[in-house]
């Protein structure tokens, strides 16, 4: 019998989901003509949801995320 305790981190799926949430918001962006790096970027600074596409239903993915957690889960990847 193995009473090992299984660890997990709540962050690291966290990351996850800013991850795939940001990766499906940039494809949107893409397809309607914008510059995704711009428009998340305007997003992520003012939080005005305008930037961001509802095409794919972008807008409405990005707006369950809390800006300071993108901020984090960004800054923890670049620095990695």
């Amino acid at each position: 019998m193995n009473d090992a305790t299984a660890v997990f981190s709540v962050y690291n799926e966290k990351d996850q989901e800013i991850k795939q949430i940001l990766k499906e918001v940039y494809d949107a962006l893409k397809e309607k003509g914008y510059n995704p790096i711009n428009q998340i970027v305007g997003y992520i600074l003012s939080e005005d949801p305008t930037y961001i596409t509802t095409h794919q239903g972008a807008r409405n993915k990005i707006r369950k995320l809390d800006r300071d957690d993108i901020l984090q889960s960004l800054l923890k990847y670049y620095l990695a």
